[in-house]
Order: structure tokens, then C-alpha cells, then sequence
């Protein structure tokens, strides 16, 4: 595959000194197996750098942004940020899956289409940046999506929590046991797996959801639960945390 280096600039909004490293991080570990007389390195290892960078860059977005949230509240937001689901969302707004490069193997398995891939060489973007120009350079990339992400939150007015936190510590504090998520079912390709999670109260059924992970669908299966014991008091934010008016 033949890529088109400054259509991909434009849409990251950054040219690059070093287009090389631009390339490196397009390269799945699969695509470099396979051609390795041609290639020298996947970007892997960028990934690993680009992760501590997001984190940072995260942290300090989100501690100048909302001076009023807890250290708690900020960690939730953190980690909502730099999960897979959401760098698999940020990859896709700039066409990553499109453009990656994939062993045959890996192309025939639906590679385009894994979130681990494509929020790793998201990571990986960001890495090559921050090694191209700096963490400036790097935290200007990722400013727009972060601005999109966290648009609704008004702090001091909401607070922050994840459905699995949220329903647990509700039934803490109406003295009740704590919920238990069981797995009911798994289907689907290994690219593609789907699991249906149910949560229950003292043996009794709370809610069930389907994910494209455990971890997922335990959280769809918690704000499913919460949302009948609370209703509308609660305003999702990402795919597993979500916003809660503060009593006044």
C-alpha cells in the first residue's frame, strides 16, 4: 500500500521533519514479519513512548481544565481519555484504519477493524510527534480531541464516577451486598468476539448487556442498572464513565 504522506499530515495537522518516523508508526509488527528485507522496524516501541506521552499530556489537560474535580474524579476522566475505546475512536476520526500497515495474515483477520491495533498506532502517531518536535507539538495534536471528549463537562456542577464505581458504592450506601457480574455468553470471530455480561443483586438480575469486551459490557450492564435506580440524573460522557449533577 502506497501512502499518501502529506494527505495524512493534513488530516493530523502536522508536517513532519523526519517523515520517517511518520512511517514507523503506521507499521504493524505483522506488516514487518512479513517484510523484513524492507523494513527495519514496526511501531511498537512508539507505542510504548507514545502512551507515557498521552498520559502526561491527558493529565495536564485535564488538572489545568477543571481545577475544581477531586484527584479521584480527574483519574476516572484520565483513564476514560487514554483507554482503548476512545484512541480507537480518535484513530478513526483521522483515518488510521485506512492507512495502516498490515501483514496479509493480519489484513485477512479483520486488522483494520481491532480496536487494540488501530488505539496502538494512535499511541504511536503521538510518539512519533512528540520525537519529531516535542511534547508541544504533541499536546497541539491531541488538544482538538480532547476539547471534543470532555465538551459536556461544567465542573463544579457535575461530577465525575463509572457506572461500576457509581452502582457499587450506591448500593454501599443503602447498606446492600455488593453487585456480581457474571458472563453468560461468547460469540463471534476472535477479531470480532461479542459478550453478553449480567450483573446481579442477591441472585437477582439487574441488567444484561453486550460488549466487545468483558470489561465493556460489565459497564453497559452497570448503566443499564444505575439508570433504573437513578434515571435521568446521570449523563453518559464516554463509554464507561459518565456525569452526575452535584446536590446543591
Amino acid at each position: 500500500m502506497k501512502i499518501n504522506i502529506p494527505q495524512l499530515e493534513k488530516k493530523i495537522g502536522y508536517t513532519f521533519k523526519n517523515k520517517n518516523l511518520l512511517l514507523q508508526a503506521l507499521i504493524h509488527s505483522s506488516y514487518a514479519y512479513e517484510n523484513q528485507q524492507s523494513v527495519d522496524s514496526d511501531n511498537e516501541t512508539l507505542e510504548f513512548l507514545g502512551d507515557s506521552v498521552l498520559g502526561l499530556i491527558i493529565a495536564d489537560y485535564l488538572w489545568s481544565s477543571y481545577p475544581d474535580l477531586s484527584e479521584g474524579e480527574l483519574s476516572k476522566l484520565k483513564s476514560s481519555a487514554a483507554n482503548t475505546f476512545s484512541l480507537f475512536s480518535f484513530s478513526k476520526k483521522i483515518k488510521l484504519d485506512k492507512i495502516i500497515l498490515l501483514g496479509k495474515g493480519e489484513e485477512k483477520s479483520g486488522g483494520r477493524k481491532k480496536k487494540t491495533i488501530l488505539a496502538g498506532t494512535f499511541e504511536a502517531i503521538v510518539a512519533a510527534i512528540y520525537l519529531d518536535s516535542g511534547l508541544e507539538e504533541a499536546r497541539n495534536f491531541l488538544l482538538s480531541f480532547l476539547k471534543s471528549l470532555f465538551s459536556k463537562i461544567k465542573a463544579p456542577v457535575y461530577s465525575v464516577n463509572n457506572y461500576k464505581s457509581a452502582l457499587q458504592e450506591y448500593l454501599q450506601k443503602e447498606d446492600l451486598p455488593a453487585p456480581v457480574y457474571k458472563t453468560i455468553t461468547t460469540s463471534g470471530p476472535d477479531h470480532k468476539k461479542s459478550f453478553t455480561v449480567e450483573v446481579l443483586f442477591e441472585n437477582k438480575s439487574l441488567a444484561k448487556a453486550k460488549g466487545n469486551t468483558i470489561k465493556n459490557a460489565e459497564q453497559k450492564a452497570a448503566q443499564k442498572a444505575l439508570k433504573s435506580f437513578l434515571g435521568k440524573k446521570i449523563k453518559a460522557l464516554t463509554s464507561d464513565t459518565f456525569l452526575q449533577k452535584k446536590k446543591t
